[in-house]
């Protein structure tokens, strides 16, 4: 049964997951964690910090975790809970994969269309008030930043943006803080 509840949870997101991964996520919560229990808060948002850390799109890499811990927190074996990354991964592309095979064929007749524009004009703020809303989310007792947080933060920010350190080495460099300041 929870084979084909993640199949159409995920092909929901998928469906309504406008604006990208961080947009998915109020909705990848609200699904998985609040609604049908698959996994915990805490699991969410471990999920959530590796899928920004490895390569390729945060709702892709989420549903890839999330379907295989689903899996697993409903008592399969490790080698079973793979389908279920796979199951996951393939429901949420799949939406949009079909959707941008159909608007390709017409797009380009149709880009010059005032009603097309004004529809883009209104995508992009709901897009950045969707990303806010995921960032809000991630907000909670189980995430509590501290002045440690912030001091890392700033640290990162400025090592980045001014003195151009590779994200990933800041990133190994932030883990490396966060071990030795907790």
């Amino acid at each position: 049964m929870i084979w084909f509840q993640l199949l159409y949870v995920y092909l929901k997101i998928g469906i309504l997951g406008f604006g990208g991964g961080y947009a998915m996520l109020s909705l990848i919560q609200a699904e998985v964690v609040d609604r049908h229990q698959w996994i915990s808060l805490q699991e969410f948002t471990d999920i959530v910090a590796i899928s920004q850390m490895t390569p390729g799109p945060i709702g892709i890499n989420s549903a890839t975790y999330i379907g295989y811990t689903a899996i697993l927190n409903a008592g399969y074996p490790p080698y079973i809970a793979v389908f279920g990354s796979c199951l996951t991964t393939f429901a949420v592309c799949l939406p949009s994969f079909l959707l941008v095979l159909m608007i390709s064929y017409s797009f380009a007749r149709f880009k010059h269309n005032k009603y097309v524009e004004a529809a883009f004009l209104g995508l992009r703020p709901a897009t950045v008030g969707l990303i806010a809303a995921a960032a809000l989310l991630l907000m909670n007792h189980e995430n509590f930043i501290d002045y440690k947080s912030f001091v890392i933060f700033a640290i990162a920010f400025i090592l980045t943006y001014k003195f151009k350190i590779h994200p990933i080495l800041m990133i190994l460099l932030a883990g490396m803080a966060g071990i030795l300041l907790y």
